[in-house]
């Protein structure tokens, strides 16, 4: 069924394809209405689109003047008048379409087919057309979608359409020809409608290809890990890779504070991803357990549905990092060095001890190295040198920290 409002058609007749406007229906003043582009008793068809235009922007009367949307419709751009895809009827060729099987497509377009000729019918006053439809009641069944036709009496139903078909569409054909007019136009204002009608179309293109291309920028910003489970708990995994050994945890944000899967200061971690979810299942005992989206996350994995998806941001892999410290400030990827500091400082702002702290005060020297490397704008004038060995051991002594913390490693 096409649209409410005024829509361009393409009608196939059994002198070739015309083009008319057509307003399926609308209610005013407590009636329902309906019409095409014509005349008191005339309804006009054109042998082009652009005839048709030149006919609407003419001073030549009509009845749709009178639609509540025409002047919404008239005040469009020239590619107003070109059918939509969706918009173009066969009505010579709709007992092809009854002579194959009802699948989607085909109960679809003779539905479209049955509604605007039963339309041409109403508005026309034509009694073959409206005898037609109101002695056939198994014609209405086709608005029901090919599901109704799945069923065992299915195919003896359609064919049932076909033979009502065969037998009257040619008179219903017949009816339609002599009822519509072929509308003349001016000739000198076609070549200029047909022009205004492709820079239309071209603009409307343009603006397509813009939106669509700024759709799929926009798509591509989104990160589909926002839209997991984890991404909408607000609770991510992590893995940590260190000594070539990597450990699975999560971790979390409560009122701007860290929050691990652990209890006491102890960091629950697994070898595998598989491992950590089996463990949620049967624990509870955690301080995650307190966030507001815990039981919502729970849902999934206890159903099986949530797996495990660690974010890029957050991998954290420590890595030769020792020997790039022990090597020089230059060898330091200190993006790595970041994340890495990152987690650490995480882990013992969770437990609420002071660990890092009363390193930090004992080891001064290796405070001021990270607040260099890491761009700190007071370093209280300190620049690193060689040799780096109290560095890179004091480093080392931080990440063991950080998997002393760990209940496997």
């Amino acid at each position: 069924m096409a649209k409410k409002g005024i829509v361009p058609v393409s009608i196939s007749l059994t002198e070739g394809d015309f083009f008319t406007l057509w307003a399926p229906g609308w209610r005013e003043q407590g009636n329902e209405w309906q019409a095409f582009l014509g005349n008191g008793d005339d309804l006009y068809v054109f042998t082009s689109p652009e005839e048709l235009l030149v006919f609407i922007e003419s001073d030549a009367p009509h009845d749709l003047r009178s639609h509540p949307q025409w002047k919404e419709f008239a005040a469009r751009d020239a590619s107003r008048v070109v059918p939509g895809e969706d918009s173009s009827y066969d009505i010579v060729g709709l007992p092809a379409l009854l002579a194959e099987r009802p699948s989607y497509a085909n109960v679809k377009e003779v539905a479209r087919i049955f509604a605007l000729t039963r339309s041409l019918g109403n508005v026309t006053a034509s009694t073959p057309v409206t005898v037609f439809f109101s002695s056939h009641s198994v014609l209405a069944n086709v608005d029901r979608g090919a599901d109704h036709y799945a069923g065992p009496n299915g195919l003896g139903e359609w064919s049932a359409i076909g033979r009502a078909v065969l037998s009257n569409w040619d008179s219903v054909v017949d009816a339609i020809d002599e009822a519509v007019t072929v509308k003349e136009v001016d000739k000198v204002f076609v070549d200029d409608a047909a022009t205004r009608i492709r820079e239309a179309e071209s603009a409307a293109e343009a603006t397509r290809e813009a939106e669509e291309q700024v759709a799929r920028e926009e798509a591509e910003k989104v990160d589909p890990y926002d839209t997991s489970a984890w991404g909408i708990a607000g609770i991510d995994p992590i893995r940590i890779t260190i000594d070539g050994r990597s450990v699975y945890t999560l971790r979390t944000y409560l009122e701007g504070q860290p929050v691990f899967l652990g209890r006491f200061g102890e960091i629950h971690t697994f070898n595998n991803p598989k491992a950590l979810l089996r463990w949620l299942i049967e624990h509870d005992d955690h301080d995650l357990a307190r966030a507001s989206t815990w039981g919502d996350l729970m849902l999934g994995i206890n159903a099986g549905e949530t797996e495990l998806q660690v974010h890029p941001d957050n991998f954290y892999s420590f890595t030769g990092l020792i020997e790039d410290i022990n090597t020089s400030v230059d060898a330091v990827d200190t993006q790595q060095m970041a994340r890495a500091y990152e987690l650490m400082a995480d882990a013992a702002d969770w437990a609420g001890d002071d660990s890092m702290n009363s390193y930090f005060l004992a080891n001064p020297r290796m405070q001021d190295y990270i607040s260099y490397m890491l761009g700190a704008s007071d370093t209280s004038g300190y620049v690193p040198h060689a040799p780096f060995t109290d560095h890179s051991q004091s480093w080392r002594e931080l990440e063991d920290m950080l998997t002393r913390r760990f209940t496997k490693f």
